[in-house]
């Protein structure tokens, strides 16, 4: 099926872990008109299960450590609990969504992570070409909002739980083969700050000899690089273009817009 521009937005676990702030996203996302997609993370959900349940939450590096018993329980909660309260949210605000892991109609398979030089157990890593673009060209041109998880599979019964920022991003690509597509990263920042403590040191655009004056500055730094240095991969792959904003700001024409 043959769709037209396509948007597709991720949002963060901070806003996931705010009930208002979840909701107020879903009605703006639900407002959003043309094509899209919602991918969205964990939240802390996952590490409170995992503490009543017993089961001690590792993390290396900022990511987590996903052994069977852990990659049970993020199934449970990204893939049901966070993905069916989003979807359910949804639907009251009158967008017609479906919650979907990697699994649901082979939609993401996911090849499992190397054990080194980090073991991170059921981690996986996504190239675009194994996203089934087709069939979210087919729920989207029904009407139908596709609302993916991070929980994907490897096409052998195994799953796989795959970082939501890398997700979206090899959604995004997928379906730049087929359409025009751009990429929306919503978090709680207004977007890609000279200075996070100052609301008026907004970067509006940053391109790719702007990013090297950013970075040579040291107006760029830290966790925002690998985060910038995606989404230029996303663009050299075909995306159209990567806006990194507030998920307060989704309808507004604010943010940091990214281009070649």
């Amino acid at each position: 099926m043959t769709i037209s521009d396509i948007n597709i937005i991720k949002i963060g676990g901070n806003v996931i872990d705010d009930p208002d702030a979840l909701r107020s996203f879903v009605r703006d996302f639900a407002a959003l008109p043309g094509n899209k997609v919602l991918v969205h993370g964990g939240g802390k959900e996952a590490t409170r299960l995992s503490a009543k349940l017993g089961i001690e939450t590792q993390m290396i590096g900022g990511r987590r450590v996903t052994d069977r018993p852990t990659l049970d329980v993020v199934t449970m909660v990204y893939a049901g609990l966070i993905n069916k309260r989003i979807v359910a949210l949804l639907q009251a605000a009158g967008c017609n969504a479906a919650g979907l892991s990697g699994a649901d109609g082979n939609a993401i398979t996911a090849t499992r992570r190397k054990a080194a030089p980090v073991d991170y157990g059921f981690v996986g890593d996504i190239d675009p070409a194994d996203v089934n673009a087709a069939m979210i060209a087919e729920m989207v041109g029904k009407g139908i909002v596709p609302v993916f998880c991070a929980i994907n599979h490897d096409g052998n019964g195994q799953l796989l739980n795959c970082n939501a920022d890398s997700v979206a991003s090899a959604v995004a690509v997928a379906c730049a083969r087929l359409t025009e597509a751009s990429l929306t990263f919503c978090f709680e920042q207004p977007g890609v700050m000279r200075d996070i403590n100052d609301p008026g040191s907004l970067i509006e655009h940053i391109d790719s000899a702007s990013y090297q004056t950013l970075i040579a500055s040291g107006a760029v730094k830290d966790g925002m690089i690998p985060k910038i240095e995606n989404a230029f991969k996303a663009i050299d792959a075909g995306v159209k273009c990567v806006t990194i904003k507030s998920s307060a700001q989704l309808l507004a024409d604010t943010g940091t817009r990214i281009t070649k």
